[in-house]
């Protein structure tokens, strides 16, 4: 039971965060240049994302289950650490927060200076960026479905996960009218980050032959393990950037 609650939270976390990016990217450009255009990209890119899930999904059932792990596990392992590494930097002051207003105006500045090019209805800079900045995103929550679900062959478990986040996203989405600044997408990606570590090292070492005390409950005590490491890694970080930022005033 936990080991599901775990996977549809790890889903429907990490499909939120790239969700939250695509739709930032379609609002700027409908609601600078209109919004057919955006939602027809927007359709064929998660249309295209569909026929990926239900190929790659069943495939994923034939693969014996501890060499599913031992693969699902260390793909999730170097994901989760790169969601985790970008995450410490900016909860540090080492790297840049993520702006959704910043992108938002980016992205309405660009659209306001391309030109038109309307054929059959359809202003094709906007179906092309509509397009690209869902399937793009999208092959990420692909991924995390595939692999999150796929460790355990239950992609439809993680998929419930990541279809509770596209309604989630497109109703405040649909609300706001506007970039979802006010999302904690930066502890969000933390979370992420955490947890796909978590289930990288639980389900690699399982594939590789490990037998955890406790079973399914040791994913519990790897939890606790890689959010302390991550949280004082940040904390380290933190002092650091502090030491140096005032050793530069000093300086000035």
């Amino acid at each position: 039971m936990a080991h599901d609650v775990f996977i549809v939270l790890a889903a429907f976390l990490a499909c939120s965060v790239e969700m939250v990016e695509a739709l930032t990217i379609v609002l700027a450009v409908g609601v600078t240049r209109g919004w057919r255009s955006a939602i027809i990209g927007s359709v064929a890119a998660l249309s295209g994302l569909a026929v990926v899930v239900a190929a790659l999904g069943p495939a994923l059932s034939v693969v014996p289950i501890d060499s599913l792990r031992l693969v699902v596990g260390t793909l999730l392992l170097i994901f989760g650490l790169q969601w985790l590494r970008k995450a410490i930097l900016r909860g540090s002051g080492f790297k840049a927060l993520h702006d959704e207003d910043a992108i938002f105006e980016e992205e309405r500045q660009a659209a306001l200076a391309a030109g038109r090019a309307d054929r059959d209805g359809i202003d094709w800079y906007t179906f092309t960026v509509s397009f690209k900045g869902v399937f793009l995103e999208g092959l990420e929550v692909a991924f995390i479905v595939i692999t999150v679900g796929g460790a355990q062959h239950n992609v439809a478990l993680a998929a419930v996960g990541a279809f509770i986040a596209l309604v989630v996203v497109l109703a405040v989405g649909l609300v706001v009218h506007r970039p979802l600044s006010r999302v904690p997408e930066n502890t969000m990606k933390f979370g992420v980050g955490v947890m796909l570590t978590t289930f990288g090292i639980f389900w690699a070492s399982e594939g590789a032959g490990v037998e955890w005390p406790g079973g399914d409950v040791a994913l519990l005590a790897v939890l606790v393990y890689v959010l302390g490491m991550a949280l004082g890694l940040t904390a380290v970080l933190r002092a650091r950037h502090a030491r140096a930022a005032a050793g530069l005033a000093v300086a000035s």
